[in-house]
């Protein structure tokens, strides 16, 4: 079986692969991994716009994707992912998302991700995803934001109509220490 994290890439390869020019979402970009995983997918043609607040993980990542050379082209936007309509034009349709959430790994552990600003971004994403596109999330719950962040994710979710969309929850259920899960949502 796969662990959250790996399940996460495996589903963005898929993805990717499937929607080979298409615009996708690092919506958490971290250390640019998630980002550069899209890039390095050999068939991928299409954009990547990859968010953060901290101004430390747009020069991690940049950093790391200096060492590439990519076919697709990306944008590095140092904002936060509730405010990705400003910066995508109103007619862009989203193929794929990713959030991975939580902190920066390495980083201040008190500046994680909140549950207002990822379902902002989540509706956003929602308008603009294609029939069977998918967001994915990555759920760390191991810290007080977090798990107060799942719940409200979990609820937020379990509201979306089944008629256009599906979410799944991929996690292990007998793991000490709240191992990290995975929620996708993809649109019929």
């Amino acid at each position: 079986m796969l662990k959250a994290l790996h399940y996460s890439k495996e589903l963005l390869r898929t993805l990717t692969n499937r929607f080979s020019s298409g615009t996708f979402i690092d919506a958490t970009l971290g250390k640019g991994n998630d980002l550069i995983s899209i890039l390095l997918n050999p068939v991928f043609t299409g954009k990547v716009y990859g968010f953060d607040i901290q101004k430390e993980a747009i020069e991690l990542s940049q950093n790391a994707i200096n060492t590439h050379n990519f076919a697709g082209s990306y944008q590095l936007i140092n904002d936060s992912h509730e405010n990705l309509a400003s910066y995508l034009p109103d007619t862009v349709e989203i193929h794929g998302a990713i959030f991975n959430l939580g902190y920066l790994p390495g980083g201040d552990h008190d500046i994680t991700t909140q549950a207002s600003s990822t379902k902002k971004a989540i509706l956003e994403i929602r308008r603009r995803l294609v029939q069977h596109g998918q967001i994915i999330i990555v759920v760390y719950s191991g810290h007080p934001a977090g798990k107060l962040e799942k719940e409200e994710l979990f609820n937020f979710l379990s509201e979306f109509p089944q008629e256009e969309f599906q979410v799944l929850q991929y996690e292990f259920i007998n793991q000490r220490n709240n191992p990290p899960m995975v929620l996708i949502v993809e649109k019929r």
